[in-house]
């Protein structure tokens, strides 16, 4: 037998158990995180969906050598371009920016994933520490704010058990089916949901007033900030009543309590101020630095680390990348023409790059728009180390297999190496090492340098300095102008025919990897029926999709998973203020007949 860990974009990393004969695969439940079990993404699907076998160029299979070649006369231009994507998240991905660094490239700033909360944290926080799940193990409640955990967390249910489950979302998940109390909040309001917690936490006097003097002093103006938000017109807003809210802090009142923050909170313009709201009202509940108690999120896996692929390249933002300004553009193992929204402008964009090289595993829309085609490898057949944004644990990833299809992301940038002559790059083993030679031991597991068993208990930073509330930024045009303060109830407003678009991952998928879909998930009193064709417009394009009810949403959203074919037509082509990040669900759309 032999060990490895799953690269697939996931909380959990899972450490996995192979049986070489046969090639059978099972989770190590001797690992802390893992328990025995291993998702349908890495047992059936990876291995379901056809991997694209020969390199080509301009739709002609070649030689791996040929094609190569092709790539390297791509790049003899001083106007390149690498954007990468997360289907894979072992570090080696990241190697390829050496090669970048040599030719003057340019490489991506952002992300499309969770770049806004990751900001928000650290406005709060100084930086983004992972909350180790020993201490959601310890907490009496945990808050699963925006975070489908049967869908993208799975492993972390056994943490949960015995648990008092409050779940805030839109949706009625699987998991608020089986919570003490569900929140089913209306769309982009997550902000004012913490914001009047906060405030109503301060009006009963059950703030953590020892805590907040010697770790966040300024709570004070904190709690003027939360007055000046009027409580009866924002509560209608959202869609709850102050007995909803009562019910909450029942739960959160001298408590150890975890919240679980997912990215649908944060998928807007305004995301990184409703993570910034959240830690805000989490410090004032003293959560942060104590046994079972703290927020997690997307955690900086890369923190403590010194990263030996990181360089000093011109960067554009990922989210909104201008392909069209580069003469060549290298996607490894992503699909923008895809995955990133506002398909229609994408799509312009990549047909008016001359030398568009597609570098991954399956093919994709983007894909069969490369001129040239390099075949990656998976994660079973070659070396590499995988972190973790859902945990502690940094895991060797060993090669289980041999295969003759593709090559890796090191050979790939060895080869270019030398077809341009470049010196100085170091030896696969060298990279590795260098990972794995900056962890902590705990046992057999290798455990990041950045871990603190309870995070922030001696301050935030890099300098062990304050926490700093959301009002400190309460003058950003952020606060005074895409906040409104809802002073006054809305009364005989038109009805909104439209609906919010909620992008969450498929079970079946990772984003457009793996199982595709056609549906659009509607509530059963909008009007349509089971299996009927609609067309579903916004202002930045429309699509066909086949109609699925769902009594889980509610009366104004509508689902549209990130693995359906042509959700992104409907979605913005802007970026959250704060993180550069995608705002997939910043849109209203309508639907009609077809």
């Amino acid at each position: 037998m032999k060990e490895t860990a799953c690269g697939l974009d996931c909380y959990d990393a899972c450490r996995i158990i192979v049986e070489e004969e046969g090639f059978k695969l099972k989770g190590d439940k001797e690992h802390p995180v893992g328990n025995g079990a291993l998702c349908a993404l890495l047992n059936k699907y990876m291995f379901e969906t056809p991997r694209i076998e020969m390199p080509r160029i301009n739709g002609k299979e070649v030689s791996m050598e040929e094609a190569m070649q092709a790539v390297a006369e791509a790049f003899k231009t001083d106007n390149s371009l690498l954007w990468r994507g997360s289907g894979n998240f072992g570090v080696m991905q990241g190697i390829t920016n050496l090669f970048m660094e040599k030719i003057n490239g340019t490489l991506t700033t952002g992300s499309l994933c969770d770049g806004a909360g990751d900001a928000g944290i650290v406005m709060g926080r100084g930086i983004n520490r992972n909350l180790p799940l020993e201490q959601v193990d310890k907490a009496e409640t945990v808050v699963v704010w925006g975070r489908n955990v049967t869908v993208t967390n799975a492993h972390i249910m056994p943490f949960l058990e015995g648990k008092h489950i409050v779940v805030i979302d839109p949706v009625k998940t699987a998991i608020a089916k089986k919570a003490d109390l569900h929140l089913q909040i209306q769309p982009r309001t997550d902000y004012y949901v913490a914001i009047m917690l906060a405030r109503f936490v301060f009006m009963e006097n059950s703030e953590d007033i020892e805590w907040m003097n010697e770790f966040a002093p300024e709570y004070e103006d904190f709690y003027d900030y939360t007055r000046e938000h009027r409580i009866k017109a924002i509560l209608a807003y959202i869609g709850v009543d102050l007995g909803d809210m009562g019910r909450v802090l029942n739960y959160l009142r001298d408590k150890k309590v975890v919240f679980l923050v997912g990215n649908g909170v944060q998928k807007y313009s305004t995301g990184a101020y409703t993570l910034h709201a959240i830690d805000s009202l989490a410090a004032t509940l003293g959560l942060f630095g104590k046994e079972g108690s703290g927020v997690s999120f997307l955690s900086d896996s890369r923190l403590g680390f010194e990263d030996p692929f990181d360089v000093a390249c011109k960067r554009v933002p990922k989210a909104v990348t201008a392909f069209s300004k580069f003469e060549t553009v290298l996607v490894q193992d992503g699909n923008p023409a895809e995955s990133m929204p506002d398909s229609n402008r994408v799509r312009k964009e990549l047909e008016a790059v001359e030398n568009l090289v597609y570098f991954g595993l399956y093919e994709n829309e983007t894909s069969k728009m490369a001129k040239i085609v390099i075949p990656a490898k998976n994660f079973f057949e070659k070396e590499d180390v995988r972190l973790s944004y859902g945990h502690q644990y940094v895991q060797k990833m060993n090669k289980i297999v041999d295969s003759d299809i593709g090559i890796s992301e090191y050979d790939f940038t060895r080869i270019l190496f030398s077809l341009f002559g470049f010196d100085g790059l170091q030896s696969e083993e060298y990279y590795i090492d260098a990972w794995l030679s900056q962890c902590g031991k705990e046992g057999e597991h290798y455990i990041s340098p950045a871990h603190q068993n309870a995070p922030y208990a001696e301050g935030f930073g890099e300098d062990e300095d304050e926490f700093e509330f959301i009002e400190e930024f309460e003058d950003d045009f952020i606060n005074t102008k895409r906040f409104r303060k809802y002073r006054k109830e809305s009364k005989n407003k038109p009805k909104d025919e439209r609906f919010w678009l909620l992008t969450p991952k498929s079970a079946k998928s990772l984003n457009t990897q793996f199982v595709r879909d056609d549906k659009v998930q509607l509530p059963p009193d909008a009007g349509y029926a089971g299996g009927e064709r609609v067309k579903v417009s916004s202002e930045h394009g429309s699509h066909e999709f086949t109609v699925k009810l769902n009594e889980d949403l509610r009366p104004d959203c509508l689902i549209i998973t990130s693995n359906t074919v042509g959700v992104n037509y409907l979605t913005p082509s802007i970026l959250s203020d704060e993180g550069e990040n995608a705002c997939y669900q910043e849109v209203k759309v309508l639907v009609e007949r077809l």
